[in-house]
């Protein structure tokens, strides 16, 4: 598996500390987030999904913890939107550049709007995806905040 992709090298080119984590990643799963924490060897809540919705009609890029459900009422209040709704996975991978499974916050093909949920700031680092399916990529959510000049708000609820 290629460690290099457009997300290392967006985090790299923007100077940011990271470290790269490959595992066996299984289309099959029920959840991604869930099988690269339990692949990992990490918690649940560190380890964040990268969804595309669409607020008011225009993407935007939501970070929320693998282990809950983002509340769409939640993401369009964050993003000053009247309503939220997710992205068809077409319209996702188009709009990202990645697959679905494999969708990075980082290296997009255009910058978006993006929040991220509040619970990011209780770790010290959080995975996120690292452009292919089977990569995560850790980091202060501090530095994924920032690059990403996300908001943040609490858009997810624990299941």
């Amino acid at each position: 598996m290629a460690q290099e992709t457009r997300a290392t090298r967006a985090l790299r080119g923007a100077g940011v500390a990271f470290t790269v984590h490959a595992y066996a990643y299984d289309p099959a799963a029920d959840s991604i987030g869930l099988a690269a924490a339990a692949a990992l060897g990490v918690e649940p809540g560190r380890v964040f999904k990268t969804l595309m919705v669409l607020a008011d009609g225009k993407p935007a890029c939501v970070l929320a913890p693998s282990d809950g459900e983002v509340a769409l009422k939640r993401v369009a209040a964050a993003l000053g939107a009247k309503s939220a709704a997710m992205m068809p996975p077409a319209e996702a991978e188009r709009i990202s550049g990645y697959k679905i499974g494999g969708i990075s916050p980082f290296g997009q093909t255009r910058r978006l709007p993006a929040v991220i949920d509040a619970s990011a700031a209780g770790w010290d680092a959080i995975f996120l995806n690292g452009g292919q399916r089977g990569l995560q990529v850790r980091l202060a959510p501090a530095a994924a905040q920032a690059l990403l000049a996300a908001r943040t708000a609490p858009v997810s609820t624990r299941a």
